[in-house]
């Protein structure tokens, strides 16, 4: 029997079906968009409710045959054992969705301490992150970047985009990115062989469609400045690259990617209010205490959470206990192992508190 909430996520397919049957809808593009990622979003639900319903009706049914035929007994046996695993990926698709897991990313990527080392590292990360979403179809856009002179860099901003509008978007798969990434090798600036350990912070954070933060232009400091590239070479020879300092909380975007002032100014608007919405829903989430520690988030970006570890070829992530050695592999954009891994402990973890009722 359909409880009551199930019950009206299968009338909203139902609706959206009709909604998105309708060829005015598709005039408005971003209507569109939204209504056909949450057709998507409940698409397994209703296919999972339709074979599990029918699973039960076949099972009534062999069951009801084999009192006459003991043939059918073991067609009964057989739909019997199919409905703990319909049963259970039910409950799972039925788990609270993060609502942001269709949305793109903005990622900051920043030196830590091991100077012009941690910078290079830092640069590898930025290659990485590249190479996956190369992989993955998604477009890059570098917003912003202060390079270090040996070829790395002590900042990047940069944002990835997919270009369908699924369910499991970038965010979905890279929102366990953030935290502290530790590298152990033999530097480039080191004349001895020693190994040596330095690291890099990686930021990131959804940008929605629709942000709802609004902005009081009294709290904005807006500076420009001429863009500059790799090497110190300048990109133009007008001040078009934009700094924009938010200033009750001290948040600082700077954009210089695109052509004008203009432009540049509009996009860093874009980022500063994506940045803002999450960090008033990092700060709600933590008054709230509500123990999604696997969301990137609400967790402490100062925690350590992964370690490539040259000499022996390894990559750990300690958040999940994850360890390969194919590290050359990962940093070519072969993220995939480590980032199922994070998710399957995320979907087990939530698994376990909807069966604890927590």
């Amino acid at each position: 029997m359909e409880s009551e909430s199930l019950r009206g996520l299968l009338d909203e397919y139902a609706e959206l079906e009709e909604q998105l049957a309708d060829p005015a809808v598709h005039a408005d593009q971003a209507r569109a968009r939204k209504l056909g990622r949450r057709y998507a979003e409940l698409a397994p639900v209703v296919k999972t409710v339709n074979e599990l319903n029918a699973t039960r009706s076949d099972l009534d049914a062999a069951r009801e045959l084999a009192e006459e035929d003991e043939s059918f007994a073991e067609e009964a046996g057989r739909l019997a054992d199919r409905l703990p695993a319909l049963q259970a990926r039910l409950t799972e698709l039925l788990l609270p969705r993060d609502p942001y897991d269709g949305s793109d990313v903005v990622m900051e990527i920043k030196s830590g301490e091991g100077g012009e080392e941690s910078a290079l590292f830092a640069g590898d990360l930025l290659r990485m992150y590249l190479r996956f979403a190369e992989r993955q179809g998604w477009t890059t856009e570098i917003l912003d970047a202060t390079p270090s002179d040996l070829g790395g860099y002590k900042d990047v901003t940069v944002a990835i985009k997919s270009k369908s509008a699924d369910v499991d978007g970038v965010w979905a798969r890279l929102k366990y990115e953030g935290g502290v990434h530790r590298v152990q090798r033999v530097p480039a600036t080191e004349s001895q062989g020693r190994i040596h350990t330095s690291a890099a912070g990686v930021l990131i954070y959804p940008e929605p469609e629709e942000v709802e933060v609004e902005l009081d232009p009294n709290d904005l400091r807006i500076d420009v400045f001429r863009s500059s590239g790799p090497g110190g070479q300048s990109v133009n020879t007008t001040d078009s690259a934009v700094r924009i300092t938010h200033l009750p909380t001290g948040v600082v975007v700077s954009c210089q990617n695109e052509k004008s002032q203009i432009q540049n100014r509009a996009r860093a608007i874009q980022v500063l209010q994506a940045r803002l919405q999450a960090l008033a829903e990092e700060e709600a989430a933590a008054k709230a205490a509500d123990a999604r520690r696997s969301q990137v988030r609400t967790v402490d970006r100062s925690e350590r959470v992964r370690t490539y570890n040259f000499p022996e070829n390894r990559i750990s992530d300690h958040r999940v206990n994850y360890k390969a050695y194919n590290l050359d592999q990962v940093l070519d954009g072969e993220l995939a192992g480590v980032l199922d891994a994070l998710r399957s402990a995320d979907r087990e973890e939530r698994m376990a508190r909807a069966q604890s009722g927590s």
